[in-house]
């Protein structure tokens, strides 16, 4: 069997470096087993959080050539074998070792969004009417594998570390599925604008496009919660409205 030549980020918060691996490669292999397998022949003690191995636990995100993505989704007949490839931690989160970030801080955040608050229900038994549309524009959110990789990828948590003024585009998709919800009746508008910054966001859309479910985070998210939010400070009529009719 071929060998292909990995460069593997090693450390911690301290300091660390990039070291060299060779192992050998068959076809179907994705970059997850050649870690695996250099942690079994020469680096026992490289620290690699994974989970599932199918794409659907979110844990073993990093970046590849500079991309990030999921280590058990990247095969490696997709990539330049010839050029060697390099693997390292997530840049926008605090490095724990290795490979491992810290990403607590995306649970802190998610858990400071409002919650889901249904309205009274419509029918004497207990339930709701809803159009099978709008219950079908939430379910594209729900698709989320808290990977965090569009977390990792926004210019304004991973170049300006703004993370105490903008929560991302995956707590924005969080809070898009709580706010398009046909029963929700919180008002999450001016936290939107105000707390969670979304005013940071110039949707560049690198979060859809590095995001392994294919949600469209900046078209189906996004931008309608940033239009909410115009709505409600920038437009003088639907101001208006909102003041003798309440927002939502």
């Amino acid at each position: 069997m071929p060998k292909a030549n990995f460069r593997i980020w090693r450390g911690d918060a301290d300091g660390g470096e990039f070291k060299e691996y060779s192992t050998e490669v068959s076809e179907g292999m994705v970059v997850l087993d050649a870690v695996h397998q250099i942690q079994a022949e020469s680096a026992n003690d490289l620290a690699c959080r994974w989970n599932c191995k199918a794409g659907k636990c979110g844990s073993c995100s990093a970046e590849i050539n500079g991309m990030p993505k999921l280590m058990c989704m990247t095969r490696l007949n997709d990539l330049p074998l010839d050029q060697g490839v390099t693997v390292q931690p997530m840049k926008t989160f605090p490095l724990l070792k290795d490979l491992i970030t810290d990403v607590s801080w995306n649970y802190r955040v998610k858990k400071k969004i409002k919650k889901f608050k249904p309205r009274e229900p419509d029918n004497a038994d207990g339930s709701w009417t809803m159009s099978q549309l709008d219950v079908d524009r939430v379910q594209e959110f729900r698709k989320c594998i808290e990977c965090f990789l569009c977390q990792d990828v926004c210019h304004v948590l991973r170049e300006h570390h703004l993370h105490d003024e903008f929560i991302g585009p995956r707590s924005l998709v969080y809070t898009a599925a709580l706010e398009m919800h046909p029963l929700d009746t919180e008002d999450r508008v001016d936290e939107l604008k105000k707390a969670e910054g979304i005013g940071f966001c110039n949707i560049t859309k690198c979060c859809t496009h590095v995001c392994p479910e294919e949600i469209k985070i900046t078209d189906n998210a996004i931008i309608p919660l940033k239009e909410r939010v115009a709505d409600r400070f920038y437009d003088p009529i639907a101001k208006l409205l909102g003041m003798l009719f309440g927002h939502k």
